[in-house]
């Protein structure tokens, strides 16, 4: 770890990498490959300037996790869009690594720093949907404390072909652990 590494608010001129970070986890991972495609860099850059500079929730909130390399993490929290939730259920919406800088302990600030920040604006619950087969992603958050809570999706992006199975995690926030 050097001096350098830490979770901060995004600034305005992160935004294209976190587009960039976003479009190779989503080339990498084959999943959505068509709806990635079908968003330029250019209408991801502008989208993820817009989520910083004017969330569309007053509770939206964009992270970045930064090393020497500058950008190598983010992740959105907010309140839980989820109909069966309850008001004071918070979500993180958006949870990447960069695969390059992955088991540097970027993760670990970056989910610390979210919970933190859903627990600062006032939310009991944290849940983060992700898809079953990101074994790595659900065993990092497993081994944090998270658990599934029974809810499952399938969504599937616009051109009709691609479907993604989604399971929902979610943890206790109201009080700090030691």
């Amino acid at each position: 770890m050097s001096a350098i590494d830490t979770v901060r608010l995004a600034l305005p001129a992160e935004a294209v990498d976190i587009a960039r970070i976003q479009r190779r986890v989503w080339s990498d991972s084959g999943l959505l490959s068509a709806a990635a495609e079908s968003f330029s860099a250019d209408e991801a850059t502008r989208a993820w300037h817009d989520a910083i500079v004017k969330p569309a929730l007053a509770h939206q909130r964009v992270l970045v996790a930064i090393a020497e390399a500058g950008v190598v993490g983010f992740a959105v929290t907010g309140p839980s869009a989820d109909p069966d939730q309850q008001e004071r259920v918070g979500q993180i919406a958006e949870f990447v690594v960069d695969p390059r800088h992955r088991g540097a302990g970027h993760g670990s600030r970056l989910i610390n720093a979210a919970v933190d920040t859903l627990r600062q604006d006032g939310y009991l619950v944290a849940t983060m949907w992700l898809p079953t087969t990101n074994d790595s992603l659900r065993a990092f958050l497993s081994s944090c404390g998270w658990g599934p809570d029974g809810a499952h999706q399938e969504v599937g992006a616009q051109d009709g072909g691609t479907t993604l199975k989604l399971i929902r995690l979610h943890t206790d926030i109201s009080t700090p652990t030691a």
